[in-house]
Order: C-alpha cells, then structure tokens, then sequence
C-alpha cells in the first residue's frame, strides 16, 4: 500500500502554520511531528524537517530515504506506510515526511512505564526480535546501512512492534556525512551554532546506530532506566535474548549487559543544553 499523498494538500498543510495542532512531541532532535485534526491528512503523521539549502543534496536525500524505507521493509521491519516529498515555501523548498498515523496510545515509551513488568517484557520481546531480524538481514549488506531501534522509535500495535522513525535515512551516507547531517537538520538552532566546534563529538552520536550489539544494549539501556527499579529483569533479559539471537555479535553484546547500560556522557550533556528528555519522537 502507498500513501499517495495528494501534494497540493500537503503544501498547504505546511504554508498555513496556524492551522497545525499541538505537536505530538516538541522534544524530538530533527522536527516537531503533528498529525491534523481533520482533512485529506487526518490520518497521518507530518514531520517537516529544516532545508539543506541547496537542489543537490535535497535531492539525495529524497532518494536515500526511498532506499531507506525499502530497506527497512526487506530486511522485515514493520513499518507504516511512509514517504518523503519536496514542499516548495517561500523560504525555499523543505523535505516532509508523511506517515500512516499509528494510535498515540500505541507508544511504546509510555506504554512500558505503565505496564505490568510481564508485558515489558512481551513488548521488549518484540523489538529485540525486530533488531535481530534486521542484522540478519543486512549483514552481508554492500552498503553502509544502520538502525535506531531506541524504545522511543516502537510502537507496540496489533501484538507487535512497529518502527516509526526513519529520519535520518541511514543507508548510503559515510560517517562524516551523517556527522554533518546531525547538526545539518537539526530543529535545535543552539546545536547548530556549538555543534561545528565539537564535530567529532557530534559525529560519534551515530556510532550506535551502525552496530548491532549496541542497539540491543541501548534497548536494554533505556528499558533499565524507564524502569529502574526493574533494570535486573531487563538485564537477565537481554543477555538471553542475546545467547538466543544475536549469536554473531553475542560476545560484545553480553559485555555490555553486565550492569545497567548508561549513555555516554557527551549525549546526555547534548541533551540536557537541547531541552532533549527523551520523550516519542514520531
């Protein structure tokens, strides 16, 4: 299924600011998502995401996303229908997301906070069996592919777990491009005044992403520190998973297990200047 957005509609959802609800979440990194009240796009989620100022690199962008999101499919990633369009504004065309609305009460972040510790851990079930799957998938991949499978990126819909966040497009781009693409998009203008003096810094925000045994240690890393009180339930967890599905990146998966997993110190510091709390970004 396509979305086939109608990209007259789109454009004036974008042009008439005054029109748009509340965001869904003002503490997303790139954007401020939002899904309309009613109209053609009542049923989507509108995610518009800042210019990078030249045809070129709007251009690439727009493709690597595609490739991105056919990726994410064909690895067997459960994702709702999405796409990327080119808005044309007076300030210059933008690059939109539009995605199939899932229920707000589908999240997985909030639904792991007021959830029995058994259906935590049905719901971590679901995304450590989405990160495995993925890896599996592309291991052998040619190109530089990567995944953020935080918790705040699920969404647990249908007895599964959903992927949502496909922004940045994390196919094809070199590290130094994604480096440059962090503070290129970012919602927040103080990072991009402070981020070029600290751009190996920012760089190294991605690394994660592009490795297997730490999107599983991150899994298990925010679950422990939604709930810490349930953080050896989330351990014995995860080193479990890891003996029965990671078993090619099982050694340095269970290496970080042994304790609670902590984010790096440069993050959380990036976080608490950008008001960042860790909330749905979808």
């Amino acid at each position: 299924m396509t979305l086939q957005t109608d990209p007259d509609a789109l454009r004036a959802l974008v042009l008439s600011e005054k029109d748009r609800p509340q965001p869904i979440s003002r503490l997303g990194y790139f954007c401020a998502p939002f899904r309309p009240r009613s109209g053609p796009l009542s049923d989507r989620v509108i995610k518009i995401y800042r210019s990078p100022g030249d045809a070129e690199t709007l251009q690439r962008l727009v493709s690597c996303h595609a490739d991105y999101v056919a990726a994410l499919i064909a690895a067997g990633v459960a994702l709702p229908d999405t796409e990327m369009q080119v808005v044309n504004t007076p300030a210059g065309p933008v690059p939109v997301i539009v995605q199939e609305a899932l229920p707000e009460t589908s999240l997985m972040r909030p639904l792991m906070k007021s959830e029995s510790l058994e259906q935590t851990l049905v719901m971590m079930e679901g995304a450590g069996a989405v990160i495995a799957t993925f890896w599996t998938a592309v291991q052998n991949s040619d190109t530089r592919i990567g995944f953020h499978p935080s918790i705040r990126n699920f969404a647990w819909h249908e007895e599964k777990a959903v992927f949502f966040d496909t922004f940045p497009p994390l196919i094809h781009y070199t590290r130094a491009e994604m480096g440059r693409m962090l503070l290129t998009y970012s919602e927040k203008r103080l990072m991009r005044l402070v981020g070029p003096l600290l751009q190996n810094t920012v760089t190294a925000i991605q690394d994660e992403w592009y490795s297997p045994p730490e999107t599983l240690v991150g899994l298990v890393g925010s679950a422990c520190r939604l709930r810490p009180d349930d953080a050896a339930a989330y351990l014995d967890w995860g080193r479990d998973f890891t003996r029965r599905r990671m078993q090619p990146w099982a050694e340095e998966a269970l290496a970080g297990l042994d304790r609670p997993p902590r984010l790096p110190g440069y993050w959380t510091g990036f976080r608490k200047i950008l008001g960042l709390q860790g909330e749905p970004n979808i």
